[in-house]
């Protein structure tokens, strides 16, 4: 069961937060000119660094989703930073996908964690039916964690539950992207990506370390 006191002292300190715009957007900008890099990812090494490597993802889909104001995009982006995959290619094809077009349903948070489940499970052979099982297995054992983390998937009921305290969809008008944006909606948001990004990197963590035999 989601623990929503402690969820809104989250939003809390990211709607108090002092963000270090310029060095964030120094980061976008290397990203967009230089692309994300590749990685020889040590199995042993992210399971140890877990708990570290859980905390950095967390704190940086905060930080791209407060710049981007897009919570698929800052939750791929901090993952595909720590684990070296994707492109920004893919992250602009996320542009449509905060609560789905904007239409209040699967949070970006989800969303931006599956994309990386693909990328990283995936198999480049079409045909590869174990890999499609394997990740969509992966994939809904991380939305049933994810719904017990925050108690919801979607959008709109995640504003109303957790961010703002009622209900809010800031894609179904100018006027309420404005009131969002006025009630700290873009900060408090990061909260989504954060605990989506973090989750999804446990994920990864772990199931990477059972492939090479290392739990179990």
């Amino acid at each position: 069961m989601a623990d929503i006191a402690r969820l809104q002292r989250w939003v809390q300190e990211l709607a108090d937060r002092d963000w270090n715009a310029q060095e964030i957007e120094s980061r976008l900008k290397r990203f967009c000119a230089e692309g994300i890099p590749r990685k020889q990812l040590d199995p042993k090494r992210m399971l140890t660094e877990k708990e570290e490597i859980v905390k950095r993802v967390q704190r940086r889909a905060e930080d791209y989703n407060f710049i981007m104001k897009n919570c698929p995009q800052g939750t791929a982006l901090s993952l595909f930073e720590e684990f070296g995959v994707g492109s920004m290619e893919i992250i602009k094809a996320l542009t449509p996908f905060p609560g789905i077009g904007g239409t209040g349903e699967i949070c970006g948070g989800i969303t931006g964690s599956l994309i990386t489940f693909g990328l990283y499970f995936g198999s480049d052979d079409r045909m590869d039916y174990q890999a499609v099982d394997q990740t969509i297995i992966i994939a809904q054992e991380f939305m049933a964690s994810f719904q017990r983390e925050l108690g919801e998937i979607y959008c709109a009921d995640i504003i109303e539950s957790v961010i703002l305290g009622h209900r809010l969809n800031p894609g179904e008008s100018p006027a309420a992207m404005q009131r969002f944006a006025q009630e700290k909606g873009f900060e408090k948001c990061g909260l989504p990506p954060a605990m989506g990004a973090g989750l999804a990197a446990g994920f990864i963590i772990d199931k990477t370390a059972e492939r090479a035999g290392l739990t179990g």
